[in-house]
């Protein structure tokens, strides 16, 4: 089973992401955060397989939360989701150890996404010229 943690500080987002990542039959939700400092503690309690990390909380912006657990955790996966997904803010994600990312209007591609993520590539749509691998 695939435990994966939702970081977003919309509680109608958090609960959309896991109705449609807990489609998947071998995927499981083992917890949620609304912060990014939230986000830390979970990482450490609840041991995901994968995070998917919105870029815009109350506390900490999603960026500065990514690199935190790619230092706590180095392989743990991690995909960005935002409304604003720019090749900018995708550079600095997968600077900061982010894997993927994708925007939150593009719903769909985030099933898409954390398998690949899972498969140990990357998303990143708005950087076609990125090598995926």
């Amino acid at each position: 089973m695939i435990r994966i943690l939702i970081v977003d500080d919309n509680p109608a987002v958090r609960r959309y992401l896991r109705a449609i990542l807990e489609q998947q039959e071998s995927w499981k939700v083992c917890g949620e955060a609304r912060t990014g400092a939230e986000a830390l503690h979970q990482v450490l309690e609840a041991t995901p397989d994968l995070v998917v990390l919105d870029y815009q909380m109350p506390d900490l912006n999603g960026v500065d939360v990514a690199r935190q657990i790619a230092e706590i955790v180095p392989k743990l996966p991690i995909l960005m989701v935002t409304l604003h997904l720019s090749t900018q803010l995708s550079e600095a994600a997968r600077e900061a150890g982010v894997r993927g990312a994708c925007a939150k209007q593009d719903i769909g591609s985030v099933v898409e996404a954390v398998d690949l993520l899972l498969h140990d590539k990357t998303y990143f749509p708005m950087n076609s010229a990125a090598p995926s691998a």
